[in-house]
């Protein structure tokens, strides 16, 4: 039989190793539990901002990719414009583009909430008015309310999800191209707290995706949801996008997912990157099935598979925080303060995980009722006042934490209206 060659991954790993050929299930498994969690005291904080982006003058009309590419110029990514320089935004924030042509600010980690305040306040200020000197403006929801998903991107990577997810309904190219989400990334912390920060900001996940929800409208219509961008990624693949659940060692129990989740897609120097049917890594490393097809996987395959997972939190070293719909101008650091006073403490994850117990694996309500479902509104509450109390522990300073306060109270009580 005829092998296929993949893409040969960069010269290092997600761990500055050179690539090596995955040998068995357990290297395989070893390998994703070193490089998706590190351990020490919570130190650094992250965010990534997404937004749709819009003609100030008829936000309904299709985005074009040479407006957009014009827009940016000297920022735009090379998945736009190959050979741009794909400069970093003036605060040092990779901009970078999802399928449909939204924009991403992936912020530099920072070791404050007041510096990460600083630095993303600043790139997004400039990139709102350097869109806007182009004519565009940036959504304020977490889905696109005007258009339907339509992709801008032509790259082998989106072109093969976008197959892949088309038989399963049109979660899959909403999610691509119509939503923007707000990702919050938090250490993973000290080994002994890691399985209680773990299980926290899962816990988390239904009330402030509730509290946050700010996406019911799409393509010109009233979805009847609360979170319609939530809603279209637990519309994409199940496996690759359920919760994980709660365990006593996160890093084993991730590994083991991964080695079991098929292949979204295998890169190739020639032809689509379509991944056999049902394949997954562990089959792929074993040789099974289809797999005898392929060249052996390396670690940077393994590397990219992690990549194709849309799951609740995702684990890159540091806990990605991925269930929130993208929040309206500056209110994008509401949800960061909250989550990040929360997690502040072990005694308040412990309280956290109290609290969230009743509504813990309540996402599909989160996402289609929002602060209408009265159990996750009660839990909501009790999180946001929590939270609130311990906004002073995020160092900013008392102005604006009142004005965060204020604003997560304003959501509590609309909810309850």
């Amino acid at each position: 039989m005829t092998t296929v060659r993949h893409v040969p991954g960069p010269a290092g790993g997600a761990n500055g190793v050179a690539a090596k050929v995955v040998s068995d299930r357990a290297a395989g498994e070893a390998y994703v539990a070193s490089v998706c969690f590190k351990h020490g005291p919570p130190r650094l904080l992250g965010v990534e901002l997404e937004y749709t982006v819009h003609y100030a003058a008829d936000p309904r009309k299709p985005l074009q990719a040479p407006d957009l590419a014009r827009a940016l110029g000297a920022h735009a990514p090379s998945t736009l414009v190959p050979g741009s320089p794909a400069l970093p935004l003036p605060a040092g924030s990779p901009l970078t583009l999802e399928p449909g042509g939204q924009v991403e600010i992936s912020a530099l980690p920072q070791e404050s909430l007041r510096d990460l305040d600083r630095v993303v306040s600043a790139d997004l200020a400039y990139l709102t008015d350097l869109l806007a000197r182009a004519g565009f403006v940036l959504g304020e929801t977490g889905i696109d309310p005007y258009r339907p998903p339509a992709r801008l991107l032509t790259t082998p990577r989106y072109a093969t999800m976008e197959r892949r997810f088309a038989p399963l309904g049109p979660g899959g190219i909403t999610m691509m191209c119509s939503t923007a989400g707000l990702q919050i990334c938090v250490d993973s912390g000290e080994s002994d707290e890691l399985p209680a920060r773990w299980a926290a900001v899962h816990a988390l996940g239904p009330p402030l995706l509730a509290l946050f929800a700010n996406s019911p409208q799409h393509a010109g219509r009233d979805t009847g949801l609360a979170s319609a961008r939530w809603q279209a990624v637990l519309d994409t693949e199940h496996a690759r996008t359920f919760a994980t659940p709660p365990s006593d060692d996160p890093p084993v129990t991730w590994a083991q997912r991964m080695m079991d989740t098929p292949l979204l897609l295998v890169r190739r120097q020639d032809g689509p990157w379509d991944a056999p049917d049902g394949l997954t890594f562990a089959d792929w490393v074993a040789g099974r099935g289809a797999a005898g097809l392929l060249a052996p996987p390396t670690t940077d395959d393994l590397d990219y598979h992690l990549t194709t997972m849309f799951t609740p939190v995702r684990p890159h070293g540091y806990l990605e925080v991925r269930y929130l719909d993208a929040q309206p101008g500056d209110r994008w650091l509401h949800p960061v303060a909250l989550l990040t006073a929360l997690l502040a403490r072990p005694s308040t994850v412990d309280e956290v995980l109290a609290l969230c117990e009743p509504v813990r694996d309540a996402w599909e309500r989160a996402a289609r009722d929002g602060l209408r479902d009265r159990e996750i509104a009660a839990v909501a509450r009790k999180v946001a006042d929590l939270g609130c109390a311990r906004l002073p522990a995020t160092g900013l300073p008392p102005g604006k934490i009142h004005e965060i306060s204020d604003g997560v109270q304003r959501l509590v009580r609309a909810g309850r209206g």
